[in-house]
């Protein structure tokens, strides 16, 4: 299992994630609270500044996936793997202008969840379980692609077995991961987001810097990775469409996707509790101007997919072009330094993740079904409690499912998510939306989007359209007929309901107005 271990890489690689390990449970006596009270173990005690919240939604919304994952698709087809980096910018005009306002409404009602939101604006327990339901489905992939994400860099570092033994560091890791989580709640993310973020900074700024300098320069690193994606395109006789530049079939899937993904991301669990954490709207508004800094980095880390062509990385899986890569250019020390960033990239989001899902299992679906008000230590021990049942889950599904039929089900989750979008955002503007309304659209986005994602073999995220040159994202199809659907049946059952949301104003007596200034 260790014969072939890259011994000063490992060393290196298990003093960083020690020191995170231990992070992750001194932060319980950080901004100290009540943990076993959900609003302080679940939501940090929404007391995170712009500083603190700034690391903690960065890590949340960029994780150890997204660095294996990005880079991956670059290496295998090229610019279409940039359809990333355009959606991680369209977020945050969306979080600057809706989600203080969503954040003011959660703070005055103690909202936990969105779906607590959307039980209070449109008194609908259906509509509720809808977008909990949702989020929790969506969620469970995501935490299993940190896990996919964690266990290649290990596999690079030499660790080798066979059957259950081969995933003994991975599971050795997440078992630390469910008690320091379990412990402290969203304050050990929140901590150990500072560290991680920094590493990754180092890591992807020593990248662009050395990687280049040893393959000749960008213009050498452009050149080999045009000249292996055009190979590749050819040997396979047109039924890869791969290149520098977009083809023009993949215009208009590159443009849905970033738009569909858009809608998406904001709306997961774990995103949510990001941004109910914070201790005031304006905190948000610093985030959605800060945050755009992380976009430049997903950039320069889709770069190294190319990096990896020049770099003559061959690998089977793609997933593997970033890890090999890395082993090539750097020195070992510095190997383990940048295997541990990835690493602790998966813990900080797999916590915030396994924390969103608990809090919205427990608050919108579980305590529904057992027709019972749970007092505040309760709710709290059950989040903690689901919380570590969520990541043995991830863990299971990793040990024991295809990791492809995981990433496809991945694919799955933005389609889903977007279709909570209505719900959760449109009630912040319209009134015309009604609960009955909404949940039909959901349901007709879900079935439509599944339907069109299904294939024998595998999922897909695009289907054609006008001929078989223009495709689009099926997110984008779906949540298009779930407006539509929305709106008809909203039109003809309209809301009677009342809508908790709204601040109370009280009546004053004419007789106390103050006539006006003349």
């Amino acid at each position: 299992m260790i014969a072939h271990l890259n011994w000063p890489a490992t060393f290196v690689f298990v003093s960083f994630f020690v020191l995170v390990s231990l992070l992750g449970f001194v932060a319980a006596h950080w901004k100290r609270g009540d943990l076993a009270n959900l609003h302080e173990w679940g939501l940090g005690g929404r007391r995170f500044g712009p500083w603190i919240s700034w690391f903690l939604i960065g890590g949340d919304l960029y994780t150890a996936y997204t660095v294996i994952a990005v880079p991956s698709v670059v290496y295998a087809v090229g610019a279409y793997g940039f359809f990333a980096l355009p959606y991680t910018i369209l977020i945050y005009p969306l979080l600057y202008t809706a989600f203080p306002r969503l954040w003011a409404i959660a703070h005055r009602k103690n909202y936990v969840t969105a779906a607590d939101y959307v039980l209070g604006r449109y008194s609908n327990k259906w509509l509720e379980f809808a977008v909990a339901f949702t989020g929790v489905l969506a969620t469970m992939p995501y935490i299993a692609l940190q896990l996919v994400g964690m266990e290649k860099v290990i596999e690079a570092l030499g660790f080798e077995g066979h059957g259950l033994a081969s995933h003994l560091p991975l599971t050795i890791a997440f078992l630390i991961l469910a008690l320091y989580t379990s412990r402290s709640g969203l304050r050990a993310p929140a901590m150990i987001a500072f560290v991680k973020d920094t590493m990754i900074y180092i890591f992807v700024i020593a990248a662009i810097i050395v990687v280049p300098l040893k393959l000749g320069g960008y213009g050498a690193i452009f050149d080999a990775a045009g000249g292996a994606l055009h190979a590749k395109a050819a040997a396979s006789g047109g039924k890869i469409t791969a290149g520098l530049l977009l083809a023009p079939a993949q215009i208009a899937p590159f443009i849905t996707l970033a738009i569909g993904s858009t809608f998406a991301l904001l709306m997961y669990p774990h995103s949510m509790t990001g941004i109910l954490s914070v201790r005031d709207g304006n905190a948000i508004r610093i985030n959605a101007i800060a945050l755009p800094a992380y976009s430049v980095m997903l950039g320069l880390i889709a770069l190294m997919g190319y990096m990896a062509h020049a770099a003559a990385v061959k690998v089977a899986n793609p997933q593997d072009a970033v890890p090999h890569l890395i082993l090539k250019m750097f020195p070992d020390w510095f190997v383990g330094f940048c295997f541990a960033a990835i690493a602790i990239g998966a813990l900080v989001p797999a916590a915030i993740m396994s924390i969103g899902a608990a809090n919205t299992f427990t608050r919108n679906i579980l305590k529904p079904l057992a027709g019972q008000n749970f007092g505040d230590h309760h709710e709290a021990l059950l989040a903690k409690v689901i919380s570590l049942v969520i990541q043995l889950g991830a863990l299971i599904f990793v040990l024991r499912a295809s990791t492809q039929f995981a990433l496809d089900l991945q694919l799955l989750g933005g389609i889903w998510m977007e279709q909570i979008f209505p719900a959760v955002i449109f009630g912040l503007y319209f009134r015309f939306f009604s609960g009955a309304g909404l949940l039909t659209g959901w349901a007709t986005g879900m079935a439509l989007g599944t339907y069109l994602a299904w294939t024998p073999k595998a999922w897909v995220p695009v289907h054609a359209i006008f001929g078989a040159n223009f495709a689009i994202y099926n997110g984008v199809t779906a949540i298009l007929a779930n407006i539509l659907v929305a709106a008809l049946v909203s039109a003809v059952l309209p809301d009677r309901a009342r809508d908790e949301t709204r601040e109370e104003r009280p009546e004053v007596p004419v007789s106390q107005v103050e006539p006006a200034a003349e």
